[in-house]
């Protein structure tokens, strides 16, 4: 972790704690260490923007040349397109009215290429006569969503129904995020496994006269995996990594990549010291309305401060562990933290201050974070 001289704010007297703050520089850096790893090559990342949220994060990511994303959400899908995406994947089942919106958004932005998730027969009809493209998703073994890799034929059946339908079929989603061994080396075999068998999945629905156009795999746990797996870089389809949370970075990103990898934490909460309630603990206030707890506790890294332990949180309030004869913050204190999941914390805030050389450069609303109102009728007036 750097030091919280890196990231001192000037001018804070005036700025409501907790605040999210998105680093503009180290977002750049972010994206263009990731483009290293690529050779340069942007058509070979489509990020997941569940972490970025910012529109202005996504035409940074635009104006280098990213212009594929995967989303989660409609309003992360309305926001991509307002940024500039030409290829945006909603990566997520869609039922219902959930269709009818996606619909809605692909003719507003018909110059827009976007592409839907499906891993049953049952889940065509709703998308029949429109021009959204479908993905198969793959279960690589998480056991949230997906077809069995194992049932090779049942993929290939289903990419021959997406034709059938007169629609699209763009190819195969295979997201590994269950794969997050300490042992990179472990983890890298494992991922290469599972990518082994994506082959013999995309030469079988290819040998059934299904095109297969893309497969995206890996989220930020399993980037370097995909990276290194050669057959990848020499097949028919476009193979792109759908790594997320690199664009900010995080605590828990930080150890699970290689410590070779240049990425920097880019979006950090800023909060102040409220109270000093026992001699070895102070409390901020940022609880886990704030800073997520999904990843455990410790849930973050306070930057400048290995003396303290992050204890758990309560919803406003975050307590600290002081090491003894260490330094005690004081009340009015501003500390600058780290999450160890930057994602949901970002979606906590309606506003980000966007800082550049330790100075604030305007206020940004986060506005892909939460969901569009829930009726139709309303959704398509955001």
């Amino acid at each position: 972790m750097l030091p919280q001289r890196d990231y001192a704010i000037s001018g804070l007297d005036n700025v409501l704690t907790p605040a999210l703050a998105i680093y503009t520089d180290a977002v750049a850096n972010n994206i263009d260490f990731t483009l290293e790893l690529m050779a340069g090559d942007a058509s070979r990342w489509r990020p997941h923007v569940k972490t970025a949220k910012a529109s202005s994060t996504m035409k940074a990511l635009v104006q280098r040349g990213v212009t594929q994303f995967k989303c989660a959400t409609t309003l992360e899908l309305l926001t991509a397109c307002r940024s500039g995406a030409r290829d945006v994947l909603i990566a997520y089942p869609l039922i219902g009215p959930s269709v009818v919106r996606v619909q809605e958004i692909a003719g507003e932005f018909s110059t827009t290429q976007i592409s839907a998730l499906v891993d049953d027969g049952c889940q065509l009809e709703p998308w029949r006569g429109s021009k959204v493209g479908l993905f198969i998703d793959i279960n690589p073994g998480m056991d949230r969503t997906g077809v069995s890799q194992a049932d090779v034929e049942r993929i290939a059946s289903l990419a021959s129904a997406i034709r059938r339908a007169g629609l699209r079929f763009r190819g195969l989603h295979y997201y590994d995020g269950h794969l997050h061994d300490p042992d990179m080396s472990k983890r890298t075999a494992q991922a290469h496994r599972g990518y082994d068998r994506l082959m013999e999945i995309a030469n079988a629905v290819e040998s059934s006269g299904s095109k297969v156009e893309e497969i995206i795999t890996s989220g930020t746990p399993a980037f370097p995996c995909a990276l290194s797996y050669v057959p990848f870089r020499h097949a028919s389809f476009v193979h792109r990594t759908s790594a997320g949370t690199v664009v900010y970075s995080d605590a828990t990103s930080a150890e699970q990549l290689p410590r070779e990898y240049r990425y920097r934490p880019a979006a950090i909460v800023v909060a102040r010291v409220v109270s000093h309630p026992r001699e070895n603990i102070v409390t901020c206030d940022a609880g886990h309305k704030t800073l997520s707890v999904d990843t455990g506790v410790p849930n973050c890294v306070v930057l400048g401060h290995p003396n303290l332990k992050p204890l758990k949180p309560s919803e406003e309030h975050l307590p600290l562990e002081v090491a003894p004869g260490s330094d005690v913050p004081q009340i009015g204190d501003v500390l600058y933290i780290v999450p160890r999941h930057v994602c949901p914390t970002v979606n906590n805030f309606d506003h980000a201050l966007l800082v550049r050389n330790g100075s604030i450069v305007r206020v940004e609303p986060v506005s892909a974070r939460g969901r569009e109102a829930p009726l139709l009728a309303m959704a398509t007036q955001v």
